[in-house]
């Protein structure tokens, strides 16, 4: 299998909820490396590479077991056993890190059990991560391999929060799936990169020096261009209604409490990726 192809995965079984789910973890897990994708029947020319199958449900492990059968492809199971195979076998609820894990296992041969860990950061050069005042690159090279890398992916995240214990979590957990991210230290600072930068989305904390996060979601949606194009996600320790209300009201379009759940954190990516703004539009018009 070519290394710059992605892996696909057919999901046998589970309910709507989960294929949800599933949909999300893969729209950003075929930005990872190695990459994942979910298997759409009839694709011409491809055919799945590992099996991803609700071990609760018998008749996807009749499916399930009649595919192997043929195909004899590497499978992860979700459910309470293996069912008398052999395959790894994942407990509920769905978890990211933990799936990810097994599908990385199967497809490299390990079987050491070990958790994943997302490469150093500094292992993504193909990324911008630039903090408020210091330079984007650190050579004329380094800036063309940004350049390259944003016109690939075109996906560029910003991070608003005074919080260096916040800004290095947002870092980590962005990192593994190919995103730029920008971060800002204030509301103004936001304010000047949103004017000069199109984002995906922006991650927005409320209580900031200067302005607050209030205030910068109205003006970052009083652009009308990012009104269609650009989310806005407040991320805050404020979780009472009113907060909430408040954000809704300044046009913020998901409010996520601190801690963080991290599970949580990818269905919103991966909601706002164009991607996943399309797969929406379609279900919409069902």
């Amino acid at each position: 299998m070519n290394p710059n192809d992605h892996y696909l995965v057919d999901v046998i079984g589970f309910n709507d909820v989960e294929r949800a789910m599933l949909a999300s973890i893969f729209a950003l897990a075929a930005r990872r490396d190695p990459g994942f994708a979910q298997f759409e029947p009839g694709t011409p020319g491809r055919t799945p590479d590992v099996y991803l199958v609700d071990a609760d449900k018998p008749e996807a492990m009749k499916e399930f077991r009649s595919l192997h059968k043929r195909a004899g492809l590497p499978s992860v199971l979700i459910g309470t056993s293996a069912q008398g195979t052999d395959f790894p076998v994942l407990p509920r609820p769905l978890q990211w890190a933990r799936l990810l894990q097994a599908l990385d296992d199967v497809v490299s041969g390990g079987d050491d059990g070990a958790p994943f860990v997302a490469p150093p950061v500094d292992a993504h050069a193909h990324l911008r991560r630039s903090l408020p005042g210091a330079s984007r690159s650190s050579s004329p090279q380094a800036a063309a391999q940004a350049g390259a890398a944003q016109r690939m992916m075109g996906d560029t995240v910003l991070v608003v929060d005074d919080n260096a214990t916040v800004r290095a979590f947002m870092q980590a957990k962005l990192a593994p799936f190919g995103f730029e991210v920008d971060f800002a230290e204030t509301g103004e600072e936001a304010i000047g990169l949103s004017g000069t930068h199109e984002y995906t989305c922006v991650f927005l904390d409320v209580v900031l020096p200067g302005i607050d996060g209030y205030q910068v979601c109205k003006l970052i949606k009083s652009n009308k261009q990012a009104i269609r194009k650009t989310a806005v996600v407040m991320l805050t320790s404020r979780s009472s209604p009113f907060d909430k209300l408040r954000g809704s009201l300044a046009g913020c379009d998901e409010y996520l409490t601190k801690p963080l759940d991290e599970d949580r954190l990818l269905e919103v990516i991966a909601k706002f990726l164009p991607s996943g703004r399309k797969q929406a539009e379609r279900a919409a018009r069902k």
